[in-house]
Formats: C-alpha cells, sequence, structure tokens
C-alpha cells in the first residue's frame, strides 16, 4: 500500500553539495548513503525504490525525505545569507543522526575527579603491592576509599580512556 511520500526540492547549490557527498571516499558512509536518498527522491523515485538502491528500509527512507522537507527553507536561508562552506555543514547537519538522550550519569563530577586523580596518584602510596594502575585496581581502590558505591574496572577503564590518562604506562 502506498502512501504520500515528502516531496523532495533542491537548488543547484545544494544538489551540488550533495553530490560531492554521495561521491565523497573521505566522508562518513551514513552521510553518502543520506545524500544519496536524497537525490534519488529529487529525481521523482518512491521509498521502495531508492531503500533498494541504497540498502535501507523504505520507512528509513521516508524519514530523510521528511528531515529534508523540513530543513528546506533552512537550507534556501542559509545557502542565501552565507558562504558555501556553512551550506555544506548545513547539509551535513540535516543529514546526521539526531542526539539521543541516553541515560544520566551514575556519577558526579566531583567523584569523577577524584577517581582521576586518584589514577595519578602512585599506587604505592595506597599501600597496593603494584607498581601501575590497573582499571580492576582502580575500582577496588575507588570503593575502598568511598569515592564511589561501586564501579566496574571497565568504566573506570573507560573514564581513563575519555580522560587520556594511561596510569599502566606512567612512571611515577
Amino acid at each position: 500500500m502506498a502512501g504520500s511520500a515528502a516531496k523532495v526540492v533542491i537548488s543547484e547549490r545544494q544538489q551540488a553539495v550533495l553530490r560531492q557527498l554521495s561521491t565523497a571516499r573521505a566522508v562518513a558512509q551514513y552521510l553518502v548513503g543520506r545524500a544519496t536518498i536524497i537525490l534519488l527522491a529529487f529525481r521523482g523515485l518512491d521509498n521502495q525504490t531508492i531503500a533498494a538502491q541504497v540498502g535501507l528500509g523504505r520507512h528509513q527512507v521516508g524519514l530523510w525525505r521528511r528531515r529534508w522537507q523540513a530543513a528546506f527553507a533552512d537550507l534556501i536561508r542559509i545557502e542565501c545569507a552565507d558562504e558555501p562552506i556553512a551550506l555544506r555543514r548545513a547539509i551535513e547537519g540535516v543529514l546526521r543522526d539526531e542526539r539521543r538522550s541516553g541515560s544520566p550519569g551514575k556519577f558526579t563530577a566531583e567523584q569523577l575527579a577524584l577517581l582521576l586523580a586518584l589514577a595519578c596518584e602512585p599506587p604505592e602510596q595506597s599501600g597496593r603491592p603494584i607498581t601501575h594502575w590497573t582499571g580492576a585496581e582502580l575500582a577496588q581502590e575507588a570503593m575502598q576509599r568511598g569515592l564511589v558505591d561501586s564501579i566496574s574496572p571497565a568504566q573506570v577503564n573507560r573514564y581513563l580512556r575519555e580522560a587520556a590518562l594511561q596510569p599502566h604506562k606512567s612512571r611515577y
């Protein structure tokens, strides 16, 4: 059962940017696929045909058509008022995934700061018979000191990676 697909309208400059994105080798593949969806929709193809060509479901194709249609007026405004690079950034913004809320963080900023400070201390200072911290040792020490109620070694390692700390490679 066919529905009414969102009509896709593109200006010449937008079409040029979308063509660049759809054939570029140095951009994320999701941008290539979504730019291709918009170009094919502009040519008048239906969602089912586009979905078969790009390897997505027809509902996903419909989502990107609707998102383009909703953003078209803003894109025209940017195209008329700003530099070409601003148009490209705006188009990439339309074709990006929307932010997801995710679950709230379990630890406060103070707890994270104390955990990272602990990772910068020598293990001998905590009475540990090791020369370098591991995620498991840091997790145990943080719980023992009462910095956190519980934390997994994997989570400690993620926080260390985000902060670009490598206590297992540090020399004290």
